[in-house]
């Protein structure tokens, strides 16, 4: 049977029904501390996969990043349009798996929270490659995973040796440890990653 988080009116549905419990209303609050801390990504062109309403997308565009937000669901992205009148942030209605035919090599970092998660576990091994495909060499993912062992989903879980294992070949991994800045519910599951891409 084909999951129905493959389908983009799956979550379209979630925003039109407002049960898009996984919006915090507001940017990750790591973003906030990493942005204003030494081991910042040096400003350039970041994309944000499954972007939501845009929240840490206008975050980093307020900081000097030029800014993409995909994301599947046409709700969500008239409503990070909306709200972020006045930013130079971009939102564009797209299939992230479909990414690398239209934005090859453009990226220099790429911003994961809460599309891992989201997206059907069977198609990990396709993210990993979307997201090598549309970074630029030596680019870089930068990812709040949310690491759990719930057998259900979304949010589908994972776990650090599962992340360690996807980006083993043709990354260097930089960065992954545990946050102290999560939200109620997901306090001691949320870990900051940062890979590098080799090739």
């Amino acid at each position: 049977m084909t999951n129905a988080v493959n389908q983009a009116q799956f979550w379209e549905q979630r925003y039109q029904e407002g049960s898009d419990r996984w919006d915090l209303g507001q940017a990750a609050p790591v973003w906030r501390s990493l942005l204003a801390g030494t081991n910042a990504p040096a400003p350039g062109r970041i994309a944000v996969l499954g972007c939501g309403r845009g929240h840490d997308a206008r975050l980093f565009a307020e900081q000097g990043f030029e800014v993409v937000g995909f994301d599947f669901a046409p709700s969500a992205i008239a409503a990070a349009q909306a709200l972020a009148q006045g930013t130079t942030a971009q939102f564009l209605q797209r299939d992230i798996f479909a990414l690398p035919q239209e934005f090859a090599g453009q990226f220099d970092t790429v911003l994961e929270h809460t599309c891992f998660c989201a997206i059907d576990p069977d198609r990990r091994a396709e993210y990993v490659e979307v997201v090598r495909q549309i970074l630029k060499p030596k680019g870089c993912l930068l990812g709040l995973f949310w690491c759990h062992d719930r057998p259900s989903g979304p949010p589908y879980g994972c776990s650090l040796t599962e992340l360690r294992d996807r980006f083993a070949q043709g990354w260097q991994e930089e960065q992954l440890e545990s946050v102290t800045e999560s939200v109620e519910g997901r306090r001691g599951e949320e870990y900051l990653g940062r890979w590098r891409r080799l090739d």
